[in-house]
Formats: structure tokens, C-alpha cells, sequence
């Protein structure tokens, strides 16, 4: 637990850990991301307004775990100040996600099983770089432990998807081969109705395929309904999981 606190805030940048302090090893992630990563795309893809590019990565970094379009993003920063096309910022996105600063998920209709066209989901390379570039006065624990969730799981080579089920939410649905996932990622259930609102819309699925609720619940496994709920922690070092 105090290996996932000090993971939730500092990040899993190896290369940040030499440095003693917590501001020293921030300035060192916020020089890899505006050096290594858009410099390097300024000068390859010949970037010519670098203000749009690194106004789409900060809207990107605050709204990790949102559903977002091109056109909405493109709308956000118009009403902010910059004003961008959205064909251009299209290209900025997808520049974005070939340096691997961000993963685009898309939707995925579970009872029509089928991939949806608009609104996905874009998740940091390591959730350090937004706390080091936007500063850490609001730790948005829900969506940095989805974060968490989205890349470990692509780390263990699943493709991921936002699963979408009459109007609710699947955090992931997670796919490898012939295997099949359902997850929720949450921060507290420890009210009973933050709890059955988590669980409400894996119960609602008629399949026979695992599902989980990964929160910070700090004991070991449980079974609910069919439903393992599964602490970060323990899961994100292979524990009391159906996802390995």
C-alpha cells in the first residue's frame, strides 16, 4: 500500500527515481515529455504552431479517463484561447499517440458487440507527467487508478475498449485472443451506493465472460454475485486476478 501511494503520485519513470526530492524528480519527468517527446514531434512531423500542440497535450493530460472527440477537444480550446482546426488537431493527436504520450481506447458496444465510431478515451504514458506539468493541487484518484489500470493491462498485452451497455459505463472491456474481461476501476467503495452503482452495469451483462471491480479496498479478493472485486494494489502485482 505505500508502494501504490508513492506510485500514485511519483509515477513509474525509472530514470525520476535518482533524483532525492519529489519537485526535482517532477522537473525531470516534465523535461522528458517537453524535449523527448514534443520537440521530437515538433521537428519530425515540422510542427509549425508548437502553442496548439502542447494546449492539446495539456487537455489531454486533465482529461485522462474522459470521453472526448476530436471536435469537442477542438471546441474546449476555442473557448480557452486556441483557437485550432479540427482536421489539425486530429493530426496532433494521433503525433501524440505514435510518440506514446497517450493511448486512444476506443468504445465498444457490448450488447451489439460492436466497435463504436465516436468518443474515446486517451490514457498518459505515466500519470507522473500530468502531476508535473499541471501540478498536483487536485489528485484526481479515480481517473489516475484507471490510468493505472488501462496501461498495466496493456503491459500484460490485452487490447482494451470502453465498453458501453444501455447508456452505462464499462470502465474496460479486455480482450486477448479468445479470452474476455469486464472491469471496473474505482476509488472507494466503501459506501454501500457507491458500491452497487460500480457493480450495476457488470451485473446487467448476460455473458458468461470474469468480471472484476479493482479498487483500493486493502484485503484480499472477494466474490460478489460473480463479480471479483480485486484491491489495485494486490492486482497490480499479479494478485487474486483472472487478468495475468
Amino acid at each position: 500500500d505505500e508502494a501504490l501511494d508513492r506510485y500514485l503520485r511519483e509515477g513509474g519513470m525509472p530514470g525520476s527515481y535518482l533524483y532525492p526530492s519529489e519537485r526535482a524528480r517532477y522537473r525531470y519527468i516534465a523535461n522528458v515529455l517537453d524535449v523527448l517527446v514534443l520537440r521530437d514531434v515538433e521537428e519530425k512531423h515540422g510542427v509549425r504552431n508548437k502553442v496548439q500542440l502542447e494546449r492539446a497535450c495539456d487537455f489531454l493530460m486533465d482529461n485522462i479517463g474522459n470521453i472526448s472527440s476530436v471536435s469537442g477537444i477542438a471546441a474546449a480550446l476555442d473557448a480557452a484561447g486556441t483557437r485550432v482546426s479540427v482536421a489539425t488537431l486530429a493530426q496532433y493527436l494521433g503525433f501524440l499517440c505514435q510518440a506514446f504520450a497517450f493511448y486512444r481506447v476506443r468504445r465498444y458496444d457490448v450488447g451489439g458487440k460492436k466497435y463504436l465510431a465516436s468518443g474515446d478515451k486517451y490514457y498518459l504514458s505515466d500519470h507522473a507527467i500530468r502531476y508535473a506539468k499541471l501540478g498536483t493541487k487536485k489528485l484526481d484518484f479515480g481517473h489516475v487508478y484507471e490510468n493505472m489500470v488501462a496501461l498495466e493491462l496493456l503491459r500484460r498485452g490485452w487490447e482494451i475498449y470502453i465498453g458501453v451497455l444501455y447508456k452505462k459505463e464499462i470502465d474496460f472491456v479486455a480482450i486477448r485472443r479468445d479470452e474476455r474481461v469486464y472491469i471496473q476501476v474505482s476509488d472507494d467503495i466503501s459506501r454501500q451506493e457507491t458500491f452497487e452503482r460500480e457493480v450495476a452495469p457488470l451485473l446487467a451483462i448476460r455473458d458468461a465472460y470474469p468480471k472484476m471491480l479493482i479498487a483500493r479496498t486493502k484485503h484480499e479478493a472477494v466474490d460478489y454475485e460473480g463479480i471479483k472485486v480485486v484491491d489495485l494494489a494486490r492486482w497490480l502485482m499479479g494478485e487474486g486476478s483472472d487478468v495475468e
